[in-house]
């Protein structure tokens, strides 16, 4: 049976969930305060914000404006997730812990929140400095960020970068919080 070149292709969703996503990562985004971070998909459509409010607070927002997770430092290299507005002291998600820091190499150890923390534990390794890192989960791959490279490129800029999340039960959201986490690693 020949395809309608009216009719519009829909996926299968069991297929979506087997396939990875791709987010763009970039300040220069259009609708995007300056000082935030955006994440878009590969057609440019705004899916996160993350915005700074001050030295040791984020927030990861929708792209209405609304606060999915508030992100705050604590001490030691220490982090806390909350859902939604930290202010309101909503529910703890995860909290994150530095356990290696070269000048090359950051590690990061990431545990859940609740009664199965103890089953799920996260550690995300690379480096700040070229936006590149890996979040694994036991022996599998969660999500990794790359610099956009180019052919012909000598210098690559940091101001972009990818962030690839593979198949798997975690939420994108929360995925992004975890890199905005890795990005200020070193302080």
């Amino acid at each position: 049976m020949a395809a309608d070149p009216e009719t519009p292709y829909h996926p299968d969703p069991e297929d979506l969930l087997r396939i990875p996503v791709d987010l763009f990562a970039s300040k220069k985004l259009p609708g995007l305060s300056p000082g935030d971070l955006g994440f878009a998909d590969s057609s440019d459509h705004l899916l996160f914000v993350l915005r700074k409010s001050s030295s040791s607070l984020r927030f990861l927002l929708d792209p209405s404006g609304v606060p999915l997770f508030s992100i705050s430092r604590l001490h030691n290299g220490m982090w806390e997730l909350h859902k939604g507005d930290v202010g309101k002291r909503k529910e703890l998600v995860l909290t994150v812990k530095r356990t290696s820091n070269r000048f090359s190499k950051t590690e990061l150890d990431v545990s859940f929140a609740g009664e199965s923390s103890s089953q799920q534990r996260l550690v995300i390794k690379g480096c700040p400095f070229q936006k590149s890192c890996t979040i694994y989960s036991q022996d599998s791959i969660v999500a990794q960020t790359s610099l956009m490279y180019k052919l012909r490129q000598i210098y690559v800029g940091r101001s972009k970068f990818r962030l690839t999340i593979f198949p798997g039960s975690i939420d994108h959201s929360l995925v992004v919080a975890m890199v905005a986490v890795f990005l200020r690693g070193r302080n």
